[in-house]
């Protein structure tokens, strides 16, 4: 392990022109009005598979993802995917980044992460506001399975703390069921409760996630406020997706895409939603050709909140 993550990082350092070496703290401007602008990256960076080969490795992947990570510079990233090797291969070559997450199987290293990458300089954990739970009926219990479907399923979640401002937003990420729509319909409903209790003071929300399914699912669109057959949660009255805000008339909007092995097998079902009041700036998807980062492709978003 540790050969391989010199080898790696000795590569993203040659790509870098070894900013890392002369990297100093940055200076985050504070809007003179009080809002706050943050950049924010969903990615299901495919899972370490012995499988794939040559461009598809993962050796040969995250020197490509490092790069574009270091072009990007998101304030939050969210992964999906990521086993523990990959985690620590990114964390050893992301060091201004901290990392919340933990492994699914175990709540410790095993098993794949569903976490939050942010960026040190400007954001702070707020004391032990963080965590993670399995999108179960007992969400406490490591690696429980009570909706049907076959492997765990979690979401993870911190409240930062803007450094310049004292600004709190809360992060969250999951990684939804590939099979089982009710359990994706839990899923949703289980974290949108649990965010109303933890958010009592109402601050921002950038919840991120590869959701397993596209707008049209009653998944995505209970997130997005609409009615469907998922029960409503108190307090909870829907947020909005950044992608479709900006671009509603695109057609080049798939994320899972399969190695492009066939381009008309394509799904959204890569997602960032923000609560409302939020403006959404930019937002997109990081196409890129071969060789490809992953079998999904990455979505940006920028985002402005009012001040508080």
């Amino acid at each position: 392990m540790w050969l391989r993550l010199i080898g790696i990082a000795a590569a993203v350092w040659l790509l870098s022109g070894c900013e890392r070496a002369k990297r100093v703290p940055k200076a985050i401007a504070v809007s003179e009005d009080g809002a706050m602008v943050v950049k924010a990256m969903t990615f299901n960076i495919r899972y370490e598979n012995a499988g794939d080969k040559g461009r598809r490795s993962w050796a040969e992947r995250v020197v490509g993802i490092v790069k574009m990570l270091r072009v990007e510079q998101p304030d939050f990233l969210g992964i999906q995917e990521g086993m523990h090797g990959q985690v620590a291969d990114l964390r050893a070559s992301m060091s201004d980044y901290g990392f919340v997450g933990m492994g699914r199987s175990d709540g410790k290293r095993e098993g794949e992460y569903s976490g939050i990458f942010y960026q040190r300089d400007r954001f702070a954990v707020d004391g032990d506001k963080s965590g993670m739970i399995w999108l179960s009926a007992t969400p406490d219990k490591v690696g429980s399975m009570t909706w049907g479907n076959e492997i765990p399923r979690v979401a993870t979640w911190v409240r930062l703390l803007d450094r310049a401002s004292g600004q709190g937003i809360w992060v969250v990420n999951m990684h939804l069921d590939h099979r089982n729509q009710t359990s994706r319909e839990k899923g949703v409903r289980l974290m949108a409760e649990s965010l109303v209790k933890m958010n009592s003071n109402e601050d921002p929300v950038v919840w991120l996630g590869d959701f397993n399914a596209v707008e049209g699912n009653s998944a995505v669109l209970f997130l997005a406020g609409k009615r469907t057959s998922i029960p409503v949660v108190q307090g909870f009255d829907g947020m909005v997706e950044t992608f479709d805000t900006l671009n509603a008339g695109e057609k080049k909007r798939g994320t899972l895409h399969f190695w492009m092995s066939d381009p008309s097998r394509q799904w959204k079902v890569d997602h960032i939603f923000i609560s409302k009041g939020g403006a959404v700036l930019r937002s997109g998807v990081l196409r890129g050709g071969e060789p490809y980062l992953s079998d999904h492709f990455p979505v940006t978003a920028k985002v402005r909140f009012p001040p508080r």
